[in-house]
């Protein structure tokens, strides 16, 4: 029976399921980024940042017990020297899951696993430019009041054009009305001066 072994498998046994998580791991701590499925990056998310966390604190236990799931020296050089030194504020969340789409042979569902510090496609100075930090109750009451005043300076900008839109027509009205008033008038004469 499998009564409360709720974490997945993976369909390996156990022996097989830990050396492919620690070559995964070696080999996203070296890259900051792979591709993998969802399932497996799921499970390397949960074996791969109680590990980051260890690496927070440069000591020579913190490195034996790193190196115990690692087990690959240049991996535990570059978790210690770089990437801690770079994750250091962060209290936790230091991988990202996105979801790719599915895989051609067998449409397994593929993912891309990163370390969040590292990524270079997205999260730049203009969208952190972007970020608000706001509270529930304040933040509605500011968004209604922006976007009152949003509507009535559309409003105003709306009215404002419509009479130059106005002025413009009658502008042009009049001189078609001078021009056919012209028109007639001349034709008038015409008339006049053929009897």
């Amino acid at each position: 029976m499998r009564h409360g072994k709720k974490f997945n498998h993976l369909g390996r046994k156990s022996a097989h399921r830990k050396a492919m998580l620690s070559n995964m791991a070696n080999s996203l701590i070296e890259h900051k980024r792979i591709e993998t499925t969802v399932a497996k990056a799921k499970a390397l998310q949960q074996f791969v940042e109680p590990i980051i966390t260890k690496a927070k604190r440069d000591t020579t236990h913190s490195r034996r017990n790193v190196f115990r799931y690692l087990k690959n020296k240049y991996a535990v050089t570059t978790l210690f020297e770089e990437v801690a030194n770079k994750i250091g504020e962060r209290q936790g969340g230091y991988t990202r899951i996105i979801k790719t789409g599915f895989r051609l042979g067998d449409n397994a569902e593929l993912a891309m696993i990163e370390l969040v510090d590292y990524n270079e496609i997205y999260g730049t100075e203009e969208n952190k430019a972007t970020k608000k930090k706001r509270s529930r109750r304040s933040s509605t009451k500011k968004y209604d009041a922006e976007v009152v005043a949003e509507e009535t300076t559309e409003v105003k900008a709306e009215s404002a054009e419509d009479t130059t839109a106005e002025v413009v027509e009658e502008k042009v009205e009049e001189p078609k009305a001078e021009s056919i008033d012209n028109t007639e008038s001349s034709e008038d004469e015409n008339a006049e001066e053929n009897k």
